[in-house]
This record gives C-alpha cells, structure tokens and sequence, in this order.
C-alpha cells in the first residue's frame, strides 16, 4: 500500500487515504455498535437519512484530508457546497461520501461503506484541461468498516483490495471481460433502490443472474470481477469495473460540472482509477 500519486505541488500517499478512510470507519463502528438512540437519525432535504455516524466520520474525514500537504479543496456529501462558479477553478478536489449506505447501517446489515477520491480536471482534446471544472478521478478509497475491507486505486498503480487492516492480504483487482449480448451475466443491484427500471434493465439481459448488495459495495462486486453489471442507473454505471468490462460506457463519467452538483461517491470514481 507504499504507492504514492504524483500531483501538482507534490504527491499524494495512498496508504494516508486509506488509513483516513480506516479511521472514518473505525468511528462509524463505534457509533453503529452502540445505542440506536444514540444515532440521532434526521432526513435531509432530499429525503436522505443522515445519523451522528455520517457527521462523525465527515468531520474526522475533512480534517485529516484538510491537514495533508499539498492541501485540496473538499467536496463532501455532508458539506455545504460553494457556488459552481468557486468550484469550476479547482485543479484537483476530494470528493467524499463518509457513509454511504446510511439506510443499509440503519437496517444493521453491514452493507454501508466510506468512499474518498481525488479528482482532477480532465484533459479534453488537444491535451488542455476540460472546461467548467469537468474533472475525472486519479485516486479511490472504498472502505468497509463492518468487515475492514479496503478497495484502492490510483493512475498508474492499478486497483488492489486488501482484507486486512495491515495490508498483508493486498491483492490486485481484476474485473471481468465480457460482452454485453453474453448470456448468463451477473447483474448487482442496490438492496435499497430496487425498482420498475432496474428490473427492466434486468430483463434486458438474458438469463441473467442477479446478486442485492447496498452502497458501492456492489460496485466492488464488479471491481473483483464477481460480477458484471450494475443495474441502478446502469447506463452509465457499468464502467466502474475499471478496463477490464466491455460493456457500455466505456467513458468514465464527468463530475463537478452542474452548479448544483453534490459530492459523487467514490464507487463511481473507482473505476476510473482502475485502468
């Protein structure tokens, strides 16, 4: 996990974002072991849940991201947002989910995970930075604090998973090939957003088989190559799996780019890391 990125102003450690990302989940646990009154659960603007472990593992989140040299600015799920216009000029940002999942932690399933990424304005046509902060992701940490799994990867190091909190266990990760008109495909789908276009989507394949698995785990899924295909918002979603796919969007996804955007999870920016 000794991998460092290379950035304007320096370079970043990847074994620092997953020891942060460790730690987030570390807290998370804490709370989610404890008294469930204790969770101080609300329902956010858009109709989301947030609990005490969300806040919690932000707060330790932007801190110890806020304290690493070269310092970024910090895109959270959990953060009030600046004006489009502020976040178009970024260079480089984090982008954070500190518990994504939250219905899953509220059920007591395990199925929740803390997603951070470092993002980079990506180069367009010709070599120049793309326009209006459009950026792509050069670095992903996903993490499963119920079982203490870490996801990595980052530009030209490749993606590894590791089962131990030591990292003795690292492995690479290799995602699956595969054409979209395959039979027998294994489809992974959200256990708290299942519905009419998902299961059409589905349908879609044929003689597919369907795996449930909440937050980006499920996007892990593909990532290890045991399975193949997302299927909430699956149109663009089946990239995550890095190079290794053939299915469509073969593009990683745009991000920063709508003047009312929130934090996009890691799970979306893992796959582009990948490759």
């Amino acid at each position: 996990m000794d991998k460092t990125l290379s950035v304007t102003g320096g370079s970043v450690r990847l074994g620092d974002i997953v020891a942060i990302a460790r730690d987030a989940g570390a807290a998370i646990m804490q709370i989610y072991t404890g008294d469930e009154a204790e969770w101080e659960t609300k329902t956010k603007t858009d109709a989301s849940p947030l609990t005490a472990a969300d806040l919690t593992a932000n707060a330790l989140i932007c801190e110890r991201l806020g304290a690493l040299d070269p310092a970024f600015p910090i895109m959270s799920e959990e953060n009030k947002q600046l004006d489009f216009d502020a976040r178009a000029g970024w260079t480089y940002y984090w982008c954070v989910d500190p518990l994504d999942g939250t219905k899953e932690f509220l059920k007591r399933n395990g199925e929740f995970t803390v997603n951070i990424a470092l993002m980079r304005n990506a180069p367009a046509a010709g070599g120049e930075d793309a326009p209006h902060g459009a950026a792509r992701p050069v670095l992903g940490v996903v993490y499963a604090p119920a079982t203490g799994v870490a996801y990595f990867a980052a530009s030209g190091v490749g993606a590894h998973v590791a089962p131990a909190p030591d990292g003795a266990a690292e492995a690479p990760l290799a995602a699956a090939s595969f054409k979209e008109s395959d039979a027998g495909l294994t489809l992974v789908c959200s256990r708290s957003h299942m519905d009419d276009r998902t299961a059409a989507f589905v349908a879609s394949y044929t003689d597919a088989a369907t795996a449930s698995m909440g937050s980006s785990l499920k996007f892990m899924l593909i990532a290890e190559g045991k399975a193949h295909v997302a299927g909430r918002d699956a149109a663009c979603d089946t990239h995550v799996g890095g190079g290794g796919r053939t299915g469509p969007c073969t593009s990683p996804k745009p991000f920063n780019t709508h003047p009312h955007g929130r934090a996009r999870a890691a799970h979306d920016a893992f796959g582009g890391t990948a490759g």
